[in-house]
């Protein structure tokens, strides 16, 4: 019997279910976004239902900002052509609260990091109070993480 894997698309938030990891003949053919058209999904390991709100950064396996998806631009009036490339927390002023380096943490031992609250200072406005979910990227060849930064509510 398989296993439902789940998927996350870093553009839109679409999340999906599939058998597969891959798609078509070849097993390195990823797979896209059936909402958007994306063309790569982030895999998780469980079930993951971001808030309406949540902000989606797609980063390289160095950390470096390779697209800017759902609610990036409202939390922090910045493009993807703006910090294509640079260093996600550098670009977001993200500040972990514990003074943890969570990005790099998630990326070195490709695991979930969660519920971590943080600040994002970006664009020079005012700081936002976020909650981060960072997500690596259960591949062989590349790496990378999905950012996930949710406002922070006040509770």
């Amino acid at each position: 019997m398989s296993r439902e894997h789940y998927f996350i698309c870093p553009h839109c938030g679409h999340r999906s279910m599939a058998t597969e990891r891959t798609v078509g003949f070849r097993r390195d053919e990823v797979r896209g976004c059936e909402k958007c058209g994306f063309a790569y999904l982030i895999e998780l390991l469980d079930d993951y239902y971001p808030a309406p709100n949540a902000a989606f950064f797609a980063c390289d396996g160095q950390g470096r900002i390779i697209d800017c998806g759902k609610g990036s631009f409202e939390l922090t009036g910045l493009t993807t052509e703006k910090v294509f490339g640079q260093p996600v927390a550098g670009a977001l002023g993200l500040k972990f609260e514990d003074g943890t380096d969570h990005i790099h943490t998630a990326l070195e031992w490709e695991v979930r990091v969660q519920g971590k609250p943080a600040e994002v200072n970006s664009n020079g406005g005012p700081p936002h109070q976020t909650v981060a979910d960072i997500f690596p990227a259960y591949d062989d060849e590349e790496g990378g993480v999905l950012v996930v930064l949710t406002p922070a509510n006040g509770h």
